[in-house]
């Protein structure tokens, strides 16, 4: 990314902060600091006001790194493992668009936005996207909670959508399907049903009473992402945890799911590549492989975890590393997989650090992802919605490292973040290209991310068929643009 020659004036201004609080310690002297809060800032001519007063220490200001970006309209990270301040030019919003689709279903909306991805060569506006596996809610039954499929006969599909002159267009429909027949829709559509008894949720239908049944090839689909290589999608779902390859007409050719899946599940019509590790067996239900994409040459491919692995149980659900995976695309092996640190959840007001997740993922480059990391609050209530140009070229693969307990005293959910850093585990570099809440997005789940050019970033939100959690019934659908002030590459 190109820095401006204003970042160039703040670096001198850091450095001479430090030198001067280096040259004050060596000569054992204490400097009179007054704080200065009548000093007055502009920027480009209009006022800004810094987020603390500047400090005059003998006739020079100064100010926290943080409070300057801010004044010059800047993301400030920190990278701890490198010892770095980052700042990052902040984005221009450009476009807004409303899905204005009729409803499936009384009480159920047209949803898309669980992923977003742009295919070289079509027009700037056109993208593909997902639902998830398709309306679902829950029930308390007898003090039991039952996970309800009010609409049975909806099929996990790719949808083709235009933004233009406000609006999302859908303009193809793409059902997921075998190449037989499926058990349950008795048609080549799958199902967005549950796979098997032994780890699954129960699936009822709308009234709660009824148990459906399971399906081997049913989905909860959520990101996607385009191999222009052989013109193919890639979706990670959550059953699984697993990434399915699907061809343009929707077809299922090959399942990429945890290692023991296959003694799990009988799958005769799409075949099973056990090249997960095992551990991901072990994935908390609904908090599944939630992101996916694809290098542009092809090569390589990355899934990351919505939420931490419950390895070796529930008590890991605030850890806050999340796995990514790296594929090659030419084996379907793993070859790499890093340490994903989310935000910590006690610099926000009342945010529980479970409820911090990965929502989707663009592979910009084999060691650069943006990722869409976000909370689960919705309107005044969001905190974090923040997507982040994630540096992977200097961290640590832990592939097969620390999957069990057993062999390496604690699995990687179980090592706090000062654990990591002992063991050497250095966690990818995050930078904020885009804060959501900044800009008053009003819904919880943005699930869809894509970039064009290399600097019209995109996001588009999930919700839920309208019939799900706090973004409830009368949630919409929103797809932005922004236009980053540099390209990435």
């Amino acid at each position: 990314m190109k820095r401006k020659s204003v970042l160039a004036g703040l670096s001198a201004i850091l450095l001479a902060s430090a030198a001067f609080q280096a040259s004050a310690s060596a000569a054992g002297q204490e400097k009179a600091a007054t704080v200065a809060d009548q000093v007055h800032f502009s920027l480009n001519g209009s006022s800004v006001s810094p987020a603390v007063p500047p400090v005059n220490v003998d006739g020079s200001l100064y100010l926290p790194v943080r409070a300057f970006g801010q004044v010059l309209k800047k993301y400030v990270d920190w990278d701890a493992a490198t010892q770095s301040v980052l700042l990052t030019d902040k984005p221009e919003l450009i476009g807004k668009y409303e899905l204005k689709a009729p409803d499936l279903a009384p009480g159920i909306k047209m949803s898309v936005g669980s992923s977003l991805t742009h295919l070289p060569g079509d027009p700037d506006n056109v993208f593909y996207s997902t639902a998830d596996r398709g309306p679902n809610g829950e029930v308390v039954v007898d003090g039991e909670t039952r996970r309800t499929f009010p609409l049975v006969s909806y099929t996990p599909s790719i949808y083709k959508i235009q933004v233009d002159k406000g609006e999302i267009k859908i303009l193809e429909t793409i059902p997921l399907k075998v190449k037989g027949v499926d058990p349950v829709s008795k048609t080549a559509n799958i199902t967005g049903l549950p796979n098997v008894a032994s780890r699954d949720e129960k699936p009822y239908d709308k009234e709660a009473k009824t148990l459906l049944s399971y399906d081997p090839y049913g989905l909860d689909i959520e990101g996607i992402a385009y191999n222009a290589k052989d013109d193919t999608f890639w979706i990670s779902e959550e059953y699984g945890p697993s990434i399915v390859q699907v061809k343009r007409d929707g077809t299922i050719l090959q399942r990429i799911v945890p290692q023991g899946m296959k003694a799990l599940l009988d799958s005769p019509e799409v075949p099973l590549v056990e090249t997960i590790p095992a551990a991901y067996l072990t994935r908390r239900q609904n908090r599944g492989m939630e992101a996916v994409g694809i290098t542009s040459d092809g090569k390589w491919m990355f899934a990351a975890m919505q939420s931490p692995l419950r390895n070796p149980d529930k008590k890991t659900d605030n850890s806050r590393a999340l796995r990514i995976l790296k594929f090659d695309l030419s084996t379907l092996k793993p070859v790499a997989e890093y340490a994903y640190i989310t935000e910590d959840a006690s610099q926000f007001k009342d945010l529980v650090q479970a409820d911090i997740v990965i929502s989707d993922l663009v592979a910009v480059n084999e060691n650069t992802l943006l990722i869409d990391e976000r909370d689960k609050n919705a309107g005044d209530k969001a905190q974090l919605k923040r997507i982040y140009l994630t540096d992977l070229s200097r961290a640590t693969n832990i592939l097969g490292k620390y999957d069990d307990a057993k062999a390496t005293g604690k699995t990687l959910e179980q090592f706090s973040v000062a654990e990591l850093t002992q063991q050497g585990i250095r966690s990818p570099q995050k930078r904020t290209v885009l804060d959501a809440v900044e800009f008053g997005f009003p819904f919880e789940k943005i699930e869809g991310i894509s970039l064009v050019n290399g600097n019209i970033l995109s996001f588009v939100n999930d919700n839920d068929f309208g019939v799900a959690g706090d973004t409830g019934a009368g949630n919409g659908t929103l797809l932005w643009q922004f236009k980053l002030p540099y390209t990435i590459k």
